[in-house]
């Protein structure tokens, strides 16, 4: 087969492919996970303002952060593929719509930034669905 052939091509680079795809999207979440932690004022005022989470403290937000962590590092190396890259894809495609009044008004303030959620949303769905290709760098049963 010549290395044109679309099935080695395929086979050569789907792999490399999602592996960018899986750390870039680690990159992306990060200082997410990170603002808990770093700034838990911060994050207890988004979970009020977008989630309608009124009353929670530093306890609730250092929680989440530890699951946020946990999970992320799962997604990380590809650890339990369905159950890992299927919750970072619920997890993020409801920050993307709790959003919503910000897609209304991307001119105002850093509003045009929260745009940047959807092509994220759509990298964890290829993930999530392509996951049984994603071979590279994981730990576990492939």
């Amino acid at each position: 087969m010549q290395a044109t052939d679309p099935a080695v091509v395929t086979r050569n680079r789907l792999p490399l492919s999602l592996l960018a795809i899986r750390w870039t999207m680690v990159v992306f979440l990060l200082p997410w996970v990170a603002d808990k932690f770093v700034r838990p004022e911060h994050a207890i005022a988004v979970l009020e303002g977008f989630y309608g989470l009124s009353g929670s403290g530093a306890p609730l937000v250092f929680g989440l952060g530890v699951a946020q962590a946990v999970l992320l590092a799962l997604f990380a190396f590809g650890v339990a593929r369905t159950w890992s890259y299927g919750l970072v894809l619920a997890m993020h495609a409801v920050t993307t719509l709790v959003s919503w009044k910000q897609y209304l008004d991307p001119y105002t303030g850093a509003n045009l930034l929260f745009f940047a959620a959807w092509p994220a949303l759509g990298a964890c769905l290829a993930l999530f669905l392509l996951r049984e290709h994603d071979t590279l760098g994981t730990v576990g049963r492939r």
